[in-house]
């Protein structure tokens, strides 16, 4: 993620390669982000926070105490932090910095990589208007960016943020169904992702309802309600909403 972001950025001529640097304790994610950006790297957080103001804390939610003690010595008034660390609150990252840190946190996903995220964020109480205006700019860079109440992050976490793996499994079950009818895989894959691309795109640039779109393909007694009754029948919509609930709570649940 912290790799997608970046060269988001960089494409949205918001920053140059040689003005970042990564910091990994890992020198094979360290070689790779170089490799990805040619940009600096380092081995010391504490480093990479003296170098610049804005700092993306892209670790999992288990690392970020440690990552934030390497940093809280380096960390002043003039640094910003952005948190893509899921379920980590807003509190808990304030806490692990030193006082009136300014701190802004997000939930971003994997099609940033493609340029098309889905992104929410919430600032902290010390963060101003300012620092959100700049984390929407940065976050826009690699797709939508929307401010919310912290108290929704978990719930973007289980929809936004898990979302792309549950669109993975349709578009993998329509591409399954076209095998089963009698087309060859390839095809199948790609009639199922352009599929549901094209639906998607359908939503966000009519403004029209879901279920309005599905009424215009759904012709009496045709093939499409044929269809839709099967799903009706598996229950489809209820498992959907239980699969976001039920990452919603793991989230809450990470963040404890």
């Amino acid at each position: 993620m912290a790799v997608a972001l970046a060269r988001g950025f960089v494409r949205a001529n918001l920053v140059l390669p040689r003005e970042m640097m990564a910091a990994d304790p890992s020198e094979a994610a360290r070689n790779q982000f170089a490799a990805a950006l040619d940009a600096k790297v380092t081995g010391s957080n504490a480093e990479a926070a003296a170098f610049a103001n804005i700092l993306i804390l892209a670790t999992k939610p288990d690392q970020t105490t440690a990552a934030l003690a390497s940093i809280r010595g380096a960390f002043t008034e003039d640094h910003l932090l952005i948190s893509i660390a899921a379920g980590v609150t807003l509190a808990g990252l304030e806490h692990e910095l030193p006082p009136k840190a300014r701190v802004i946190r997000v939930m971003p996903n994997t099609p940033a990589l493609v340029g098309a995220g889905a992104s929410a964020f919430a600032a902290g109480k010390h963060a101003t208007e300012s620092d959100a205006d700049l984390a929407r700019k940065l976050l826009c860079a690699v797709g939508l960016a929307l401010q919310v109440k912290e108290s929704l992050l978990d719930a973007v976490t289980g929809l936004s943020g898990s979302g792309p793996a549950y669109v993975y499994q349709f578009i993998e079950a329509l591409s399954d169904g076209g095998v089963a009818a009698g087309l060859p895989r390839d095809i199948a894959t790609l009639l199922a992702a352009q599929t549901v691309l094209g639906g998607a795109k359908m939503v966000l640039e009519t403004g029209q309802h879901p279920g309005a779109l599905k009424d215009q393909v759904t012709s009496p007694g045709g093939t499409t309600i044929e269809g839709l009754h099967q799903l009706e029948k598996g229950r489809l919509r209820a498992v959907v909403m239980s699969a976001v609930r039920a990452a919603t709570e793991k989230s809450r649940s990470l963040g404890q």
